[in-house]
């Protein structure tokens, strides 16, 4: 009797290996074979699947970006059941704020891909919808924590964008960073710098 092969678990597989061929050797080289290759199947399978790379990467972006997503709001569910300006709330924030950082192995995998497929949205047109939807969503989660942190800034739309860009400018940088030197830019050193910038938040909800 034929093996009934599940459809999501097979694309989740191929996406799994378009992740390691970009951590490991970047998003040039995430062609239908070589996807194929790493995950051990024919081209004609993965194909049955994604008719072509780029609807394969389009996906791949939109996983990534899921996955990053669902951490976020993970994290900030368990942030807004704190009490402010306990040791709680701030541990609850930090560890919000590294789900945007590559401090273990499978956050490294997604935020080199995530960056990889953000970098290339800017000349390739096919990763603009994807992109701008991944701008969106975490802009939406950090603008949520701005007010969780600081209440007042709700009713200043202006004061909060501000502020959500340029935390998500110091995340972007600190995620970067650590990347490409990790050696210097700790976990530990993440921290710091994210306690560095929140203390310079007007709140009640932080401070201890």
């Amino acid at each position: 009797m034929p093996k009934i092969v599940d459809a999501e678990a097979r694309r989740q597989e191929v996406v799994q290996a378009v992740f390691r061929i970009i951590a490991g050797d970047g998003l040039e080289r995430a062609s239908l074979r070589e996807v194929a290759d790493e995950a051990g199947l024919a081209v004609g399978s993965v194909r049955h699947y994604f008719s072509s790379s780029d609807e394969l990467l389009v996906f791949s972006f939109g996983a990534v970006i899921d996955r990053i997503a669902a951490r976020l709001e993970a994290a900030l569910s368990v942030a807004e059941d704190t009490t402010p300006g306990t040791a709680e709330r701030q541990s609850a924030v930090l560890n919000l704020l590294g789900q945007f950082l590559p401090l273990d192995e499978e956050s490294a995998v997604d935020a080199c891909v995530w960056m990889a497929f953000r970098h290339a949205a800017r000349i390739k047109e096919v990763f603009a919808a994807e992109a701008e939807r991944s701008h969106r969503t975490v802009a939406a989660i950090v603008g949520r924590l701005i007010v969780l942190l600081s209440p007042g800034e709700a009713d200043v739309p202006h004061t909060l964008v501000t502020e959500a860009e340029r935390l998500l400018a110091t995340l972007d940088g600190l995620c970067m960073h650590a990347l490409l030197q990790p050696g210097w830019m700790t976990a530990e050193m993440c921290s710091d710098v994210l306690l560095a910038h929140l203390a310079a938040f007007d709140t009640a909800g932080m401070a201890a």
